[in-house]
C-alpha cells in the first residue's frame, strides 16, 4: 500500500513538472512571436567604426578633440609637425621657377644681340684668317727665294690653319643662333618641367596629410595617441564611433524567413529606455544560415538555424549605444514597401 502511494506521489511531481516546463515553453515560444501577425526578435545595436590615422609619418603636436566629442564629418582632428614637410615644398618650388625660366628661354630662342655677337665673331675670325692667308703666302715666296727659314713659313701656315678651324667653329655657333633650340631638347625641357610640377603637387599633398579630418560624423570613441608620440599610417591616432547608421543585429530563425523580406518596417526597443520606441526597417538579412549565437535570446533550441539580420534604426537623440540589448517588432501583416533607403526623414 505503501508502495503504491509512493508511486503515486512520483508520478504527481512528474506530471506537475511536465506541465511547468510546458507553460514555460508556451511563454517563451509566446515572447517570441508576439502578437497575432508580429515577430519578435531580440539583438544588439551595432555601428561602425573607423580607425583614424594620419597618411604620413611624424611627431603629433597636436590633438583637437577628446573621448565623447561629438564631430562633423570634414572637422580638424590632429595635425602633425609641418616643418619637414613645409621646407621640402619650399625646395621644390624654388626648382619649379628655374625649370619655367629655363623652357621659357629655349622656346624664345636666341636673342637678336646673341646673333649680332656672333655675326660680329664669325667677320673678325675672318679678317684675321684672311690676314694670315697673306702672310703664309708672302713667306712662302721670299722661302723660295732662300732670304728667309722655312721655319717661319711653317708657323704662319699653322696661324692660317688655326684661323681656318675658328672661323668654322664661328661659323656652326650663327646657324645655331640663327635656328634657335631644337626641338628635342624643347620636348625635354618640357618634361622635366612637368616632372617639377608633379613633384610640387605631391609635396602640397603631403603638407596636406600632416592634418587628419574626420571623414564622417561621429563620437570620439579612443584617443589611443597624444601629442608628441610618433605618428606612424598605419598606427590609428583615434577610434571614431559612427553616429549613422545604426542598427540592431538581430536573428531570424528559420521558420520565420519567408514572412521577412527586405525593407519591412519595425518597432525598436530597450530596457535603458523603457515605453520608447525607435523606428527602424529590415536592410540586410544573411544569405547563408548559421547556428544561433549563444548570446541570443530564442525559445526554440540553440541548435536551430538562424540568419542573421540588420535592423536599422532612427537614433537622431543618439541614445541607441554600441552592445545596448534591444527587441525588434515586425508586423507581418505590413503592405509591401521595396524602399531600401533610409526611412528616417518620412
Amino acid at each position: 500500500m505503501n508502495k503504491n502511494k509512493r508511486k503515486v506521489v512520483v508520478l504527481g511531481l512528474l506530471l506537475i513538472i511536465i506541465a511547468g516546463g510546458g507553460y514555460y515553453y508556451y511563454h517563451q515560444a509566446s515572447r517570441h512571436r508576439g502578437p497575432a501577425g508580429r515577430l519578435r526578435l531580440y539583438g544588439n545595436v551595432d555601428i561602425r567604426q573607423v580607425a583614424v590615422a594620419f597618411y604620413d609619418s611624424g611627431r603629433i603636436q597636436k590633438i583637437m578633440v577628446h573621448e565623447g566629442d561629438q564631430v562633423k564629418a570634414g572637422q580638424l582632428l590632429a595635425q602633425l609637425n609641418p616643418a619637414r614637410y613645409q621646407a621640402a615644398l619650399n625646395r621644390l618650388q624654388a626648382e619649379l621657377v628655374i625649370q619655367r625660366h629655363e623652357v621659357a628661354k629655349l622656346e624664345h630662342g636666341s636673342r637678336p644681340e646673341e646673333i649680332k655677337a656672333a655675326r660680329a665673331q664669325v667677320k673678325g675670325l675672318t679678317a684675321r684668317m684672311d690676314n694670315a692667308h697673306l702672310i703664309y703666302r708672302r713667306l712662302r715666296k721670299m722661302y723660295a727665294r732662300k732670304s728667309i727659314a722655312r721655319q717661319k713659313v711653317d708657323d704662319a701656315q699653322a696661324v692660317y690653319t688655326s684661323l681656318q678651324e675658328e672661323v668654322r667653329a664661328a661659323r656652326q655657333k650663327l646657324d645655331l643662333a640663327v635656328k634657335g633650340p631644337r626641338a628635342e631638347d624643347i620636348a625635354a625641357a618640357k618634361a622635366k618641367l612637368q616632372a617639377k610640377k608633379d613633384a610640387v603637387s605631391l609635396a602640397r599633398i603631403q603638407l596636406k596629410d600632416t592634418r587628419v579630418y574626420a571623414p564622417v560624423d561621429g563620437v570620439i570613441q579612443d584617443r589611443i595617441m597624444e601629442p608628441g608620440d610618433m605618428a606612424f599610417p598605419n598606427t590609428p591616432v583615434l577610434t571614431l564611433a559612427r553616429t549613422s547608421p545604426v542598427w540592431v543585429r538581430a536573428y531570424i530563425p528559420e521558420s520565420s524567413l519567408g514572412r521577412i523580406r527586405l525593407g519591412m518596417k519595425a518597432a525598436i526597443s530597450t530596457d535603458s529606455f523603457p515605453g520608447r520606441s525607435y523606428r527602424g526597417w529590415v536592410g540586410y538579412i544573411s544569405p547563408t544560415a548559421e547556428f544561433t549565437p549563444k548570446n541570443v535570446e530564442s525559445p526554440d533550441l540553440r541548435t536551430r538555424l538562424v540568419y542573421q539580420a540588420r535592423v536599422f534604426a532612427c537614433n537622431p537623440q543618439g541614445e541607441l549605444r554600441l552592445g545596448m540589448p534591444a527587441t525588434v517588432t515586425i508586423n507581418l501583416r505590413q503592405a509591401p514597401d521595396n524602399g531600401m533607403k533610409d526611412k528616417c526623414g518620412e
